[in-house]
């Protein structure tokens, strides 16, 4: 698996996760404007052999990164495609000093909870209504990513899937 920016030609495929993930995908434009937003945005591209699985939108305000959006293609879910793009994606971060992170997660969506939770993240309040469809959202931190006890946990992670960090 390789984890590489991610470049306009890849919008397509990128739609086409975001219709296989989301009950209210992000479209084109907004994903190209995402592109366009400059430094403070950083996306990125997970390939297996020569095709994107899944991808990691951040965004960063002082020392905080928001995560805005992760999907992984559902053949390609519970291989640690998620876990390799937040490592990568909190690496960036701590290279940018942006040691805290968050992010909404729909209050139905478990499994992603339950990734973000491996991640030290803890949930710290509810966005009422917060998706179009009236679906609330679960606000979610982690703090101090550059903490002895935040490096060890991700370091457990990687080892789970065979990298070094």
């Amino acid at each position: 698996m390789e984890i590489a920016p991610l470049k306009k030609k890849d919008l397509r495929s990128i739609v086409a996760i975001e219709k296989a993930s989301f009950p209210e995908p992000w479209s084109e434009a907004l994903l190209r404007s995402e592109l366009d937003a400059g430094e403070s945005r950083r996306y990125t591209k997970a390939v297996i052999d020569k095709n994107i699985v899944g991808y990691l939108g951040l965004m960063f305000v002082d020392d905080e990164v928001h995560v805005n959006t992760l999907a992984v293609l559902p053949d390609a879910r519970g291989k640690g495609v998620a876990s390799r793009l937040l490592l990568d994606g909190i690496r960036a971060s701590l290279e940018r000093a942006a040691i805290h992170m968050t992010l909404e997660v729909a209050v139905t969506n478990e499994g992603a909870q339950g990734l973000y939770r491996r991640f030290g993240m803890a949930p710290v309040g509810v966005r009422r209504g917060y998706y179009a469809q009236g679906e609330d959202a679960l606000v979610m931190w982690a703090r101090d990513l550059d903490s002895e006890i935040e490096c060890a946990r991700r370091d457990v992670i990687a080892e789970s899937l065979g990298l070094t960090l």
